[in-house]
């Protein structure tokens, strides 16, 4: 019966727009705690102060929810569609991680896993929760154990089937389903991951410092960015992809399936002149729907000034000699580094 279960909790889950589905137990990560004690240890996680809160949640899924028996890790894919390397070129351009040129993944991942996590009551009577990315839970880790795929020296899961461009999303379930085996290290001896990274943030494989990490400096990071790091961000305005871009594995990467992960067309290297414009109203207005909203627009300006600053570009310098008398004193000073940069 179990097995039957499970057999047809797949075929939903794949039906439902998941590209992997993987089952685990939710004690399967026993790991977990002594490295998350290390990094929150070493300060590693900078002002994600969150991270420190709920650790017994954090390092042990089965103290969020003592009755779960079964976790099933699913991923789905974002892909994109093109190398976004290339666009580290377009120096007058900003560069938006891919995740986040489309929709918000919270919600459209959420929504595929209500529909399996209903499938699963009505056939079963089983509790469910699902988690998004929003809770105390090492998903990771859990889609490594549930054999989805590894976590590679960029600490990101890599898949064999899938690259490394897929969201995780978890069903934590009362019901003991029969569980999958863990996925080992297919790294090998490749590093490319670690030797792209433009500001050094991996000070080991397998270990990230998130002060050093770009998407944590344009996202999580409030204020000013280290002086010595500003220029390491190239164009990058919102997130990076270096690593996972980088990565040999994306050579079995699928396409997304779901076509609102696709690039916005005004989100896909948009012009940082036209960025730089923004006032907090326009910026709502723009980035309604998408995770970039919730960084703000005085953080997010911040970052276009930093690029503006790293792009060379003269014709910039009127945009940034504007925002250097900016109401936010981060955006303010973030533009002064900027016009002293393209002038000289």
């Amino acid at each position: 019966m179990t097995e039957a279960l499970k057999s047809r909790l797949l075929a939903e889950a794949r039906d439902a727009g998941f590209a992997l589905a993987r089952l685990c137990r939710p004690d399967a990560v026993p790991q977990v705690p002594d490295r998350l004690a290390d990094f929150l240890a070493k300060g590693r996680h900078g002002q994600m102060t969150w991270m420190a809160d709920r650790t017994h949640w954090r390092s042990n899924p089965a103290a969020l929810w003592p009755e779960a028996r079964t976790i099933l890790m699913l991923a789905e894919p974002y892909t994109p569609e093109h190398d976004p390397l290339e666009d580290l070129g377009r120096r007058e351009n900003g560069v938006i991680s891919v995740y986040a040129r489309g929709k918000d993944y919270h919600d459209l991942v959420k929504k595929r896993l209500k529909r399996v996590a209903r499938w699963l009551v009505a056939e079963s009577g089983c509790e469910v929760k699902v988690f998004v990315d929003t809770a105390p839970v090492p998903e990771k880790a859990l889609g490594q154990a549930a054999g989805l795929g590894w976590q590679g020296k960029h600490t990101n899961l890599v898949s064999r089937d899938l690259g490394n461009w897929f969201f995780l999303g978890a069903i934590f379930t009362t019901l003991d389903l029969p569980v999958d085996g863990a996925e080992r290290d297919h790294c090998g001896s490749c590093r490319k991951c670690l030797d792209i990274c433009p500001t050094e943030a991996f000070p080991a494989p397998y270990q990230l410092d998130a002060r050093r990490c770009i998407s944590y400096l344009t996202i999580e990071h409030k204020g000013p960015v280290d002086p010595d790091l500003r220029p390491k961000l190239g164009n990058r305005i919102y997130g990076c992809d270096d690593c996972l871009a980088i990565c040999p594995w994306n050579k079995f990467a699928q396409t997304a399936r779901e076509a609102r992960y696709g690039a916005r067309g005004d989100l896909d290297a948009p012009t940082l002149a036209s960025l730089a414009r923004l006032d907090d109203a326009a910026f709502r207005e723009k980035f309604a729907g998408s995770p970039i909203k919730r960084t703000g627009r005085d953080r997010f300006t911040r970052n276009v000034a930093y690029a503006i600053g790293n792009s060379g570009a003269p014709s910039l310098l009127v945009e940034v000699q504007r925002l250097a008398n900016d109401a936010d004193p981060v955006v303010a000073e973030a533009a002064r580094w900027a016009v002293e940069r393209l002038q000289k």
